[in-house]
C-alpha cells in the first residue's frame, strides 16, 4: 500500500480526518520552503499538498497567485519542485506528498519524464487543476506505472450524470472544492458539503478532502466532521506572506503556528 491510502486507512482507524496543508513551492524562496515543509509533519500535518508556480493559475484566489509569482520570481520550477521533494524525503519517508499544479509545467517536462523523476523524488500523487477526464489517458499512462495517484477534482457542478466520469481512473483521495469559484473564497455552506462529500465517496470509493474556503479554526473543525480531509491553503500562504517583512524564518515560523492551530482543531473535531 503506497503512502496514501496508508495514511487515510490509519487516520479511519484513529476516528479522524487528516489535515492537508498545501503551501507553493519555492516561495518565497527554495531555502525557505523547505525549512517549511520540513517543519509540518510536526505541526500536524497529515498529508503535504505542495504547489507547482505556474504563470496563469485559473483556479487560484489573489493569495495563492501572489505566492506563485514570488516563487516564479524566485526562480523556481517544476525540476527544482522535485528537488524539493527530494531534500523533504532525506528526514521523512512517511508524509504523502501530493503535487498541485496545471498542466502546462508537466507537458513541458515531458509526462513520461516527470512520472520516472517524480517517483524518484518521492512524489505521492499529483493533482492537476486544468486536465479533465477526457484528456486524461496520457497523464494516466505515465503515471500508473510509477506509482503516482492521479487526484480528481470534483466541484458543487459535477452533478450525478459527470461524477463518474470524474472520478474514473482517480486514485488516492478526491479533493472535492466546496465553492464554485477560486481558492481563498467564500465557504460553502454546511449541508451542502456533508451532502456532497457522501455522493463522491459512494461514486469513487475514495477518501474525500475538502479545501476552498476553509480558513479558520472553527470551520476546519466543522469540515472534519464531514469528510475524510481538510486542505488549508491560503490561510497559510497568508501568514506567510503577511511576516516576509520579519524575513523569510519568521514568516516560516508563523505559518507553522497557524498550521499547528489548524490542525489541531481538526484533530479535536470528532473528539
Amino acid at each position: 500500500m503506497s503512502r496514501i491510502p496508508a495514511r487515510f486507512v490509519a487516520l479511519a482507524s484513529e476516528n479522524r480526518a487528516a489535515f492537508i496543508p498545501f503551501v507553493m513551492g519555492g516561495d518565497p524562496s527554495f531555502e525557505a520552503s523547505l525549512a517549511l515543509l520540513r517543519g509540518l509533519p510536526a505541526a500536524g500535518a497529515d498529508l503535504i499538498e505542495i504547489g507547482v508556480c505556474f504563470t496563469d493559475p485559473m483556479a487560484d484566489g489573489p493569495a495563492i497567485q501572489a505566492a506563485g509569482l514570488r516563487a516564479l520570481e524566485a526562480g523556481q520550477t517544476l525540476a527544482k519542485t522535485l528537488e524539493l521533494v527530494r531534500a523533504f524525503r532525506e528526514g521523512d519517508d512517511a508524509t504523502p506528498i501530493v503535487l498541485m499544479g496545471y498542466l502546462n509545467p508537466f507537458e513541458s517536462y515531458g509526462l513520461d519524464r516527470f512520472a520516472g523523476d517524480a517517483a524518484a523524488a518521492g512524489v505521492d500523487g499529483v493533482l492537476i487543476v486544468d486536465v479533465p477526464p477526457e484528456e486524461a489517458p496520457a497523464l494516466l499512462t505515465a503515471l500508473k506505472p510509477a506509482g503516482i495517484d492521479l487526484v480528481r477534482l470534483a466541484t458543487p457542478t459535477t452533478d450525478e450524470k459527470r461524477l463518474p466520469a470524474v472520478v474514473q481512473d482517480a486514485s488516492g483521495f478526491v479533493y472535492y472544492v466546496s465553492v464554485a469559484g477560486v481558492t481563498g473564497g467564500a465557504s460553502g455552506e454546511t449541508a451542502a458539503i456533508d451532502e456532497a462529500v457522501a455522493r463522491v465517496k459512494a461514486a469513487s470509493g475514495l477518501p474525500v478532502a475538502v479545501g476552498f474556503g476553509v480558513k479558520t479554526k472553527a470551520r476546519a473543525a466543522e469540515v472534519a466532521r464531514l469528510a475524510d480531509a481538510v486542505v488549508v491553503g491560503s490561510a497559510l500562504v497568508e501568514t506567510l506572506a503577511a511576516n516576509l517583512d520579519a524575513g523569510a524564518e519568521q514568516a516560516v515560523d508563523q505559518v507553522l503556528v497557524k498550521a499547528r492551530a489548524l490542525s489541531s482543531a481538526v484533530r479535536a473535531a470528532r473528539v
